[in-house]
């Protein structure tokens, strides 16, 4: 058996060698010709900042990668978190306070120098580039709303996990499951009118043609729309998006006011479809059974491990714990994880075609959609020719073309 010390930090370096590897491929892949597709909605100076923006997101990306993977390896070596465990030891916080502390410092230390690169790519990058409307009051306070969310939320839940570890002795792990995924599934109902509206405001679309048209395309296809809305996504980027969220009477869909402005109401018709589609396929929630499924995979592999004294030594941890164990193990868990990313990825992308394909069949055309698709891919500045690797670690849609391809096949 190869031991913790050589299986995490091996397994870490070829992660990161296989997105470096795709990032490299990706850029290659970048055509000096413009699709015919694309010839009405691209112009040459649109498509060559199209591609610059692709190859400067992804060098600067490899900065921020190679930064926390080599502050990780050197907090290890140095026996940060060794440190770090007798420091929080010393509050005398009790079994899960010291946890809450633990992870809870680390998981600060993390946001606090990630902030640098958060803001040069919205304040250099998204502003070069004629997308950014971010202030920084705005980001700031996101991040603060962010904060505050996983302290309310992602407290208790912790604070719940560790107790189970500590109390419930090798059922630990099917109880943490229940309780991770009462979570999940409460979150899925409160999160549209809870959590949603403290980031953005969602108001509902005003009586008039796209309102009429949505409504008209939803009782054509029996779907009970209980919420229509528009939200302020142009106070962060002038790049347009739509989604589905919710279920039951909590169902919403939302278009950003950057989409409304640029697309015609048969566009945005459209575009609703693909969303009631992903609700009509049952997408919504085949992905939460996944997520259930895999969380329970987790827990499980969890308490395989969450004991074993190589995997703290290993660390320099001198005294097991849980709330350690949690950290060490989403790092040996890692690998495992860049599977099953592959195959959710894959998954994602399999139900997007499903979407597109409901949308073409209720709409009566698929070309309303590519028309909508092709405008959003110029006013994003999309890479209209990534790389198969590229899009199978990070693509949860299918590259335009492909849909487009889709689209129009008999």
């Amino acid at each position: 058996m190869i031991p913790f010390a050589v299986l995490i930090p091996v397994a870490l370096v070829l992660e990161y060698a296989l997105h470096l590897v795709a990032d490299l491929l990706n850029l290659r892949a970048i055509r000096a010709d413009l699709p015919a597709e694309f010839h009405d909605v691209y112009d040459a100076e649109r498509y060559r900042k199209s591609q610059e923006y692709t190859r400067t997101k992804t060098r600067f990306g490899l900065v921020p990668t190679t930064f926390h993977l080599v502050t990780l390896f050197v907090f290890w070596y140095a026996h940060g978190f060794q440190w770090l465990d007798e420091v929080v030891r010393g509050f005398g916080f009790g079994a899960i306070g010291t946890g809450l502390a633990f992870i809870g410092l680390l998981g600060l230390a993390h946001m606090v120098l990630s902030i640098p690169f958060s803001w040069y790519g919205t304040f250099v990058i998204e502003e070069r580039f004629g997308f950014n409307k971010t202030t920084p009051k705005t980001l700031w306070m996101d991040a603060l709303k962010g904060m505050v969310l996983a302290v309310v939320l992602g407290g208790p839940l912790l604070a719940a996990i560790l107790w189970f570890f500590a109390a419930a002795g090798p059922l630990a792990w099917l109880w943490c499951w229940l309780v991770v995924t009462a979570f999940m599934v409460v979150i899925q109902f409160v999160a549209p009118t809870w959590i949603m509206p403290l980031f953005n405001k969602f108001e509902p679309i005003e009586e008039g043609e796209l309102r009429g048209a949505v409504l008209e395309y939803a009782k054509q296809v029996s779907f009970p729309l209980e919420g229509l809305f528009v939200i302020d996504g142009s106070r962060r980027s002038t790049k347009a998006n739509a989604f589905f969220t919710g279920f039951g009477k909590r169902k919403r869909v939302a278009l950003f006011d950057t989409l409304i402005e640029k697309q015609s109401t048969e566009e945005l018709v459209a575009i609703v479809a693909h969303e009631i589609g992903h609700y009509k396929r049952g997408h919504i929630t085949k992905g939460m059974v996944i997520g259930i499924l895999q969380t329970g995979v987790v827990f499980f592999l969890l308490s395989l491990v969450l004991r074993e004294q190589a995997l703290f030594d290993a660390f320099f941890l001198a005294q097991p714990s849980t709330y350690a164990g949690l950290i060490l193990f989403s790092l040996l868990f890692a690998p495992i994880d860049l599977v099953l990313s592959f195959c959710v990825q894959a998954f994602s992308r399999k139900n997007e075609f499903e979407a597109d394909a409901f949308a073409r069949s209720t709409t009566g055309s698929g070309e309303r959609l590519v028309s909508a698709l092709k405008h959003l891919a110029a006013d994003s500045l999309q890479n209209l020719t990534p790389h198969p690797l590229y899009v199978k670690l990070h693509y949860s849609h299918p590259p335009l073309m492909q849909r487009i391809a889709a689209l129009r096949a008999d």
